[in-house]
């Protein structure tokens, strides 16, 4: 009888050790779960005003409207479009994200009435002025990185799980991010940015959270500061709506011209 209950007791922590999680695979089995949640949405639109603060607090605010598309099997395609103020009135920023591989980015410029490809040597470069880089406006799909769970804690009232995840892709500004993920909703909570030398670098913290179609969260805030230069860029999202007819002819390279 002893040796039987000795025998189970074996069997049942090796089991255990065996299917036990390493924090790679608890951090990708977050990061999964997290994408599946938001998954189905099928397109959106909405409005955001971006406001730029430099050292000395001077702000400047740019009024913005965005489209994106959910593809199947593939990332995410977007389309921003300024409207104001004059001088970047017109130009719009085209984003094709892919799950493996170099994601696919151009920019029309109305005042050289000439479309750019933004090279994915220049992907760490900042977005229009502001302080998020074309990497960070891009839809962070799970095959981008690797994971690695680091704890589990309370953040503002909500119990969050900590993730690091690393760019697997070529020309990133950042060895790393460290992510708060609440752990009801999934929302992102918080994301710290560490450079090429593995200092902090910026500190994104969202905010306002509201439920679209009974089931996905967005923010309507996300401010972005920079720790190394001081400047910060505050995202206010308002009007989404959901599922408005969008297709893949609004997010062809002609509809940069045409964007109104």
């Amino acid at each position: 009888m002893n040796f039987i209950l000795a025998f189970l007791i074996f069997t049942l922590s090796f089991v255990g050790i065996t299917f036990a999680e390493s924090p790679e695979e608890k951090g990708l089995a977050i990061a999964q779960e997290d994408d599946n949640r938001d998954n189905g949405f099928k397109n959106f639109t909405a409005n955001m005003v971006m406001t730029l603060k430099n050292r000395q607090g001077e702000e400047s605010t740019r009024n913005i409207r965005n489209k994106t598309l959910e593809v199947k099997d593939d990332g995410d395609k977007s389309l921003s479009i300024f409207d104001r103020p004059r001088d970047v009135k017109g130009t719009t920023l085209l984003n094709y994200t892919h799950k493996v591989g170099t994601d696919d980015q151009w920019l029309y410029l109305p005042g050289l009435k000439r479309v750019k490809r933004i090279s994915s040597a220049n992907k760490s470069g900042s977005f229009m002025g502001s302080e998020f880089a074309y990497e960070d406006v891009t839809s962070q799909e799970v095959e981008k990185y690797s994971y690695k769970w680091i704890r589990d804690e309370d953040h503002k009232g909500e119990k969050c799980f900590v993730f690091e995840r690393y760019p697997a892709y070529k020309n990133s500004g950042y060895t790393r991010q460290v992510v708060w993920l609440d752990q009801k909703e999934y929302k992102v909570l918080r994301i710290e940015f560490y450079d090429r030398k593995n200092a902090p670098l910026k500190t994104l913290v969202q905010s306002d959270f509201k439920q679209y179609l009974g089931k996905y969260w967005y923010p309507g805030t996300m401010y972005m500061e920079n720790l190394q230069t001081g400047k910060s860029t505050l995202l206010t999202w308002t009007n989404y709506k959901f599922r408005t007819g969008l297709s893949e002819k609004d997010f062809s390279k002609n509809s940069l011209k045409r964007a109104r």
